[in-house]
């Protein structure tokens, strides 16, 4: 059993390399740590991209330190009052059949700890321990040769304001969970119990329940001189720029084309710098908040895909062959979610072809096809958070197109080309609408939206049954201010901005193109 403190994000993401390097190469015995940070932390995924999962200017002020982890999943917000659990071992000593069931396993003894304390814990597939359907702890792990990493927080105290403002919550996983927001989804054990536990009290409950669950008896010890060793030579990796930030950014003098998918394991996103012409892969950089076993699966699968030709069906081949040689397992994505993403983000060439930016094509989302297998857009669907609060039509269908806004313009130029124009109200309606549109034969609409709605709804608007081109709004919107619920009862009182340049571009293409190439 080795309690290892209060550290710095660094310090504790070295230890976590130095255990699993050192139980693999059989100099130290399987190891149950416990640990805490200090100061407060920010941990990205593995696979994740430090700015696009961070606020780091709010970090920076708040004295919070930002880090990655070695394993893979989502950020997570770490304060001081928080505890760290992991477990690395043996593979040999942890007897599980499949990766669900190591899950199972591995998170058995913090179940029964919380239960003695008094708390109705329960574990959630895929990943997650939970108090009457609100998160309390979450886990992951990675593999090194014969050894494994199997990890988990424990929410003591938990400042969940404190996390919102440092992390750009994936809108995808409050719908995953069926969680309206993140107030509603986690739990802590200050919270459940009324107080809060000694900490020693706390680390000796699970000390006693991981000793019953697997049958061993945990003695206290330090690190070793080989963990040590290795300790001292990965700390200053850890604390570069190029491990937190650099690893998993793509080149930015690269124009890069991007593809989403969401995933029942989590949402993948592609980036693809493309050599146009003649239309090969030069980079490819798949983030996420998944899970991908062997750790290395994703940075080898990139390396592969260097070279291919950027069309769908070599992207799908390289995939599934990449993931058949390997063995690599991504739970709840599989190697189809890898490469509808990636292909998602090389459908991107249709639009530089027919004259968009590269980086402009990252703005542009479509429904059930590529863009150029959309029909010619019949309806054009806008949100009514793009009208001015005082507007009397805020909340209503039409325009009286008085030029305070970029709604007016829209409305202006979609009606000067024969279309109709509505405007959504909120979610039920957007529903509505869609429907009625299914019904009255409507082959295709153009609508605009947010990145993060379009994510979060993505299976919704496939289920819905019209083609579509969404475009992205241009300004703060309700999932960055974190007034999801209210937006979509049509209450947000924000205002947004209409790219009104992409939105027109893509109209006229949209009503010009020729028909779809095979």
């Amino acid at each position: 059993m080795l309690d290892t403190g209060k550290r710095s994000a660094a310090e504790n993401m070295a230890l976590d390399e130095a255990l699993l390097t050192a139980r693999a190469e059989g100099a130290s015995t399987d190891t149950l740590r416990f640990m805490q940070f200090s100061p407060h932390a920010v941990l990205v995924g593995l696979h994740q991209c430090t700015e696009l999962e961070v606020r780091l200017e709010y970090c920076r002020e708040a004295g919070i330190e930002v880090n990655r982890r070695i394993t893979g999943g989502g950020a997570i917000y770490f304060d001081e009052t928080q505890i760290g659990w992991e477990v690395v071992a043996s593979r040999r000593s942890v007897r599980a059949g499949s990766m669900e069931e190591l899950y199972r396993v591995m998170c058995a003894p913090v179940v029964r700890a919380l239960r003695e304390l008094g708390i109705n814990a329960a574990f959630r597939p895929r990943n997650d321990i939970e108090v009457d359907g609100r998160k309390i702890s979450g886990t992951g792990g990675t593999f090194e040769g014969d050894a494994l990493l199997f990890q988990g927080t424990l929410l003591v105290d938990f400042d969940v304001e404190t996390m919102l403002r440092a992390l750009r919550i994936p809108a995808e996983k409050l719908q995953n969970k069926e969680i309206e927001s993140v107030r509603e989804r986690v739990t802590c054990i200050a919270e459940e119990l009324g107080y809060v536990p000694e900490v020693e009290e706390l680390k000796r409950v699970l000390v006693e329940s991981f000793e019953r669950e697997f049958g061993f008896e945990a003695e206290a010890g330090e690190l070793t001189p080989r963990e040590r060793e290795l300790f001292e030579e990965l700390l200053p990796r850890f604390r570069s720029r190029e491990w937190v930030h650099g690893v998993r950014r793509a080149p930015a003098e690269r124009a890069v084309l991007q593809g989403v998918r969401r995933c029942e394991g989590g949402v993948v996103r592609a980036q693809l710098v493309v050599e146009v012409p003649p239309g090969v892969i030069k980079y490819a950089l798949i983030t996420g908040d998944f899970y991908a076993f062997p750790r290395r699966a994703i940075p080898d699968l990139e390396a592969e895909l260097k070279d291919t030709p950027a069309r769908g069906e070599e992207v799908e081949r390289v995939v599934r062959e990449f993931f058949q040689r390997s063995g690599a397992r991504v739970p709840g994505v599989g190697w189809q979610g890898i490469a509808r993403a990636l292909q998602d983000a090389v459908a991107k060439l249709e639009l530089v072809e027919q004259g968009m930016r590269a980086e402009e094509t990252s703005e542009v989302f479509t429904v059930l096809g590529r863009f150029t297998e959309v029909p010619q857009v019949e309806v054009l669907l806008l949100p009514y958070c793009a009208k001015p609060k005082w507007c009397e039509l805020r909340h209503a269908d039409g325009c009286r197109k008085c030029g305070g806004c970029s709604v007016g313009r829209a409305y202006e130029l979609a009606e000067s080309l024969g279309m109709r124009v509505i405007t959504i109200t909120n979610y039920e309606h957007l529903e509505e609408t869609l429907t009625r549109l299914r019904g009255e034969g409507v082959r295709a609409f153009l609508g605009s939206c947010c990145e993060s709605f379009y994510v979060k709804h993505q299976q919704d608007f496939e289920r819905f049954g019209v083609k579509g081109v969404l475009v992205d709004i241009q300004s703060t919107t309700c999932y960055d201010l974190g007034r999801v619920r209210e937006a979509k009862a049509g209450r947000f009182e924000g205002e947004t901005e209409l790219n009104l340049q992409l939105l027109e571009k893509v109209l006229r293409l949209k009503r010009t193109q020729p028909p779809a190439r095979p």
